[in-house]
């Protein structure tokens, strides 16, 4: 439901939630105060019209009854929020940065993005903290979510975009491994590819510890032990070898370092693997055989591998799989991650990561710093350098760090370790939050300022596939509600930056095309035009003019070697070279001439297995692991505001199987503690055979007791620094009703 004022009758545009980005359609209320309508948008070809629940009831969020509609600011005599003029809470937030600089220095202060932020705000956010603030504190909660894979496309590739190729190609390849995804429940409308994929004749293999609805649909389920899908890749690529089953010509021809990681490989022969991981010798062979037969194959994953202390070397034998059986740069093959934040692809490209700077540059290359330091107009050398890492960053609040702006995120539910983390945030000198709703972390703020969100902003995000879409403004925001664009220049204008920070998303973006030109993420052949008369464009997508030799992709014209990078240039190979001075077409498919790499070859990381950060012990002798549930999203702030939403799943559960449930004396509802060296949580037993007997799962959107992330663990991954929220171990306690 929705009071907002339409401005259009119906307008094309894209769901708020996930990085399908799901195109949908808006239609004005029918008669004063009634109801925005979502209406399917069956031309759009990533979901062809299809919408989970959380995409049909989206309209519900822009209802001023759920969402913040006026400034807050803390109160000293009362200790509470209470509402101010915008006038009166910028300057508070404005006074408060500047105090923090003045006494402390830039590195003071910190600023924390979200992965749902548009191209548009995240990279005005990057150069806000850079310019304005000076400060090299600066990171966003994408890194909880993609930054291993990341890492190892980066190793492996040279560039990191999610999928190399669009979700249409999936239903067309032999083979899919899907690892540690429940695509059924995240992405509901992309289930539909792996249901295509097996009318078509290809099979589906699924790794998870639980038998959830995405694996039901498989032809092979493998169930490991939380934190061992490293030494399954390592496993399964030792069986391509010891069967003859690697494509020795592709490996060869277009790749390097092969006979390191065979050789890493060989030590984990498939007995060990089976003690490790608890798959059966039978059940590995039966997967080498499925994926290696067709002529094509993918290995995708998500955050069941990603999010570990050792995150990075999972994605990367993964890859090494792909690489070694020729399932790379080859059409219908390749090694993709399923993204999970509404923009968590264009969040990473474009200057709120730590060491980054727009267009997937690095912070500490003098040539991106020179070519980015002309766009913004300001010296090279005032640019400061890489920063901390997300949890390092919320970890130093209080301490180094001393206030914080934050948009987008609510890391007070998100962040592993939370109660540590909510420790943190109160500790600030100073804490302003841009956000939509009044979530957990805008709870803690002095000062919290009402924006504007999806239907009510134009913008663009970057889905899964490397694919730039345009969501469309469809109605109004409420009076007293700013966009975070505004926010930004209204405050870089306070600090002493009048020019710079427009307000006008189409201005910044092509500022941003400006901003990527020539790096590995180049947009500046987008257009919002182009954008909104071709169903979005894939990056990368250079100016017309800009455009490479096909036969010397890495020639001293291409984009990357503008930009001081690698100087690869990663070209489609099915597109021909466009005539001179036409638009680039976009690149939809990556990699099948060369990849990203200074000599054009992918390569293999040789990785090893290790255990994960914590494990089982007597005092904590099971395995937690955490997800997501169909009706809810990330940390609950948007979702659990939504009626139908809330009915679908009202709170968190502890998921456990027959066998540990009767150990515990446990009966199906009873309230289950689970209980780490960190913290507890709580909720209702869901007892069911389709998890392992020695692990337990709980969602995480909700706060309070049910807070699963009290528990997790922050350990780090070395590379990507991602904490390890999928693996710690833990206790079960049955908790006595209350008289």
């Amino acid at each position: 439901m929705s009071d907002a004022t339409p401005l259009t009758a119906t307008t094309a545009t894209h769901c708020p939630y996930c990085a399908l980005q799901c195109g949908m359609n808006l239609r004005e209320p029918q008669s004063e105060g009634g109801l925005v309508q979502v209406v399917e948008r069956p031309d759009f070809p990533v979901n062809r019209g299809a919408l989970c629940g959380k995409g049909r009831t989206a309209p519900a969020l822009l209802s001023s009854r759920v969402r913040l509609t006026e400034p807050l600011v803390r109160r000293h005599a009362t200790g509470r929020l209470e509402p101010a003029t915008w006038e009166e809470a910028l300057q508070t937030i404005a006074a408060g940065l500047r105090r923090t600089r003045t006494v402390h220095g830039p590195d003071a202060v910190g600023v924390f993005g979200g992965g749902g932020l548009t191209n548009e705000k995240a990279y005005t956010l990057g150069k806000f903290a850079r310019v304005v603030l000076g400060t090299s504190q600066i990171d966003y909660n994408g890194r909880f979510c993609m930054s291993s894979a990341a890492a190892a496309h980066q190793r492996a590739f040279g560039l990191d975009r999610g999928l190399p190729f669009p979700l249409e190609d999936i239903p067309r390849t032999g083979c899919v491994i899907l690892v540690g995804s429940n695509l059924a429940e995240t992405m509901p409308p992309a289930l539909r590819y792996l249901t295509e994929l097996r009318e078509n004749g290809g099979t589906l293999i699924v790794v998870d510890p639980r038998r959830t609805r995405t694996a039901e649909q498989a032809d092979l389920h493998l169930a490991p032990r939380p934190g061992t899908d490293l030494a399954l890749a390592l496993g399964l690529l030792h069986l391509v070898v010891a069967e003859g089953r690697a494509d020795e010509e592709f490996i060869q021809d277009r790749t390097s370092g092969w006979q390191e990681a065979r050789s890493a490989a060989m030590a984990h022969w498939p007995e060990l693997v089976e003690r490790i991981t608890g798959i059966g010798v039978p059940q590995l062979r039966e997967a080498v055989r499925m994926f290696c037969e067709p002529e094509s194959a993918m290995v995708l994953t998500a955050r069941g591998p990603e999010q570990h202390s050792k995150g990075t070397d999972t994605v990367s034998a993964w890859i090494n799989l792909c690489l070694a059986t020729g399932r790379a740069g080859r059409p219908l093959s390749g090694y993709g991650c399923l993204t999970g934040q509404g923009n968590g692809q264009g969040g990473r490209e474009h200057g709120q990561k730590a060491d980054q700077l727009p267009g997937y540059r690095k912070l500490d290359d003098p040539a991106a710093r020179a070519h980015v330091a002309e766009v913004w107009g300001v010296d090279p050398d005032s640019l400061p350098g890489p920063g901390r890492s997300a949890y390092e960053l919320l970890d130093a609040l209080g301490g180094d760090v001393k206030s914080l702006l934050l948009m987008g995120s609510n890391p007070v539910v998100s962040a592993p370790r939370a109660g540590h983390v909510e420790e943190r945030l109160r500790s600030l000198d100073f804490l302003a939050v841009a956000d939509v709703v009044l979530s957990e972390t805008a709870a803690l703020a002095d000062v919290v300022l009402p924006v504007t969100q999806w239907a009510e902003e134009t913008g663009t995000t970057t889905n899964l596939e490397g694919r730039v879409l345009l969501r469309r403004r469809a109605v109004s925001p409420p009076p007293g509600v700013r966009s975070d664009l505004e926010v930004l220049g209204a405050l870089a204008g306070l600090l002493g930056h009048e020019k710079g920070f427009p307000a006008d998303p189409e201005e910044v973006f092509d500022e941003l095309r400006r901003a990527s030109a020539g790096g590995p993420a180049d947009y500046s052949g987008i257009t919002y035009r182009r954008i909104a008369e071709e169903d979005g464009v894939f990056w990368p997508c250079p100016e017309a003019g800009a455009v490479v030799d096909a036969q010397d992709p890495a020639g001293p014209a291409g984009p990357a070697g503008a930009a001081g990078t690698s100087g690869a240039w990663p070209r489609a190979g099915t597109i021909d070279q466009p005539p001179a001075g036409a638009p680039h077409p976009g690149t939809p498919r990556l990699f099948l001439e060369r990849f990203a790499t200074p000599d054009g070859r992918a390569r293999f990381v040789p990785v090893v297995h290790r255990v994960a950060a914590e494990e089982a012990d007597r005092e904590y002798p099971v395995l937690l692991t955490t997800g997501r549930v169909v009706a809810q999203y990330q940390s609950g702030a948007q979702t659990r505001r939504v009626d139908e939403l809330n009915a679908a799943a009202p709170g968190p559960f502890v998921e456990l199987h027959p066998l540990l449930a009767e150990r515990l004396g446990v009966g199906q509802g009873d309230q289950v503690a689970v209980v780490s060296r960190r913290g507890r949580a709580q909720g209702p037993a869901r007892i069911t055979d389709g998890i392992r007997p020695d692990t337990v799962f709980m969602p995480f959107h909700w706060p309070g007791e049910g807070r699963v992330n009290s528990v997790t663990n922050p350990a780090l991954d070395p590379t990507s620094r991602m904490p390890e929220f999928k693996v710690c171990a833990v206790r079960l306690e049955p908790v006595t009703p209350t008289p």
